[in-house]
């Protein structure tokens, strides 16, 4: 879990967001102002921060440069701004994600969770297996009874990161947030078809699944096929 810093100038949703990040296991400071927050961001070495463009001292896109020019960390812009023009230049300006209001907390957390993953020191990868399906993720390759799979760089991620989390039920929101980093374009099709895909890879189909198990409305599992 990390230590976030949540710079929020509405004081319900911090006070929600606060209390919903520390239950999830984070360890939660915060600031209503671009000022405080930038001060607690550079006593306090937050692991990420969490920044609101609408902030009521400083707007937020200058509070990220200065943000910046202060100390490196990962920062993650959480506001009601949608233009895509503040999109582009919060991430020319050096955010690490960009999430747009409303959002739940769960989205925000892998939000987070993705962008301390892409930031953190690379480290030798544990080879993963379910069943007789094996994934290697310093070597990008995957096998499936001892025959190694022909996949694409989308369809390895995919696989891997539900191998990672094998018996999970993991939501798309989660793949395109880890998978595609949330480029934009990418919709719940764009998953599908992917998993689809990966699918006729392992020899299965959605009707018929062995690895890949659908849960309807909430997201897919990849598990060990039973005896």
């Amino acid at each position: 879990m990390a230590h976030v810093l949540l710079i929020e100038d509405d004081e319900p949703i911090r006070t929600s967001l606060t209390r919903s990040l520390t239950r999830l296991g984070h360890q939660v400071d915060s600031a209503g102002t671009a000022v405080e927050g930038i001060g607690l961001a550079v006593q306090q070495n937050a692991d990420i921060v969490v920044l609101d463009l609408g902030l009521p001292d400083v707007d937020g896109l200058q509070a990220l440069t200065m943000l910046r020019a202060a100390i490196s960390v990962p920062v993650v812009i959480a506001t009601a701004r949608d233009d895509e023009c503040d999109t582009v230049r919060a991430l020319n300006l050096g955010a690490d994600d960009y999430v747009i209001k409303p959002f739940s907390v769960e989205h925000l957390n892998a939000r987070l969770g993705a962008v301390l993953r892409r930031v953190a020191p690379a480290a030798a990868a544990v080879p993963l297996r379910v069943g007789s399906l094996q994934i290697d993720p310093d070597a990008h390759t995957a096998s499936l009874d001892g025959e190694e799979l022909a996949l694409r760089p989308r369809e390895f991620r995919v696989l891997a990161y539900l191998a990672e989390h094998a018996g999970r039920v993991v939501g798309k929101d989660e793949l395109r947030s880890v998978v595609w980093n949330n480029a934009f374009g990418v919709t719940d099709k764009t998953v599908d078809v992917h998993l689809s895909w990966l699918r006729r890879r392992l020899g299965e189909s959605a009707a018929e699944p062995r690895y890949l198990h659908s849960v309807r409305g909430v997201g897919v599992k990849l598990m060990a096929p039973g005896p």
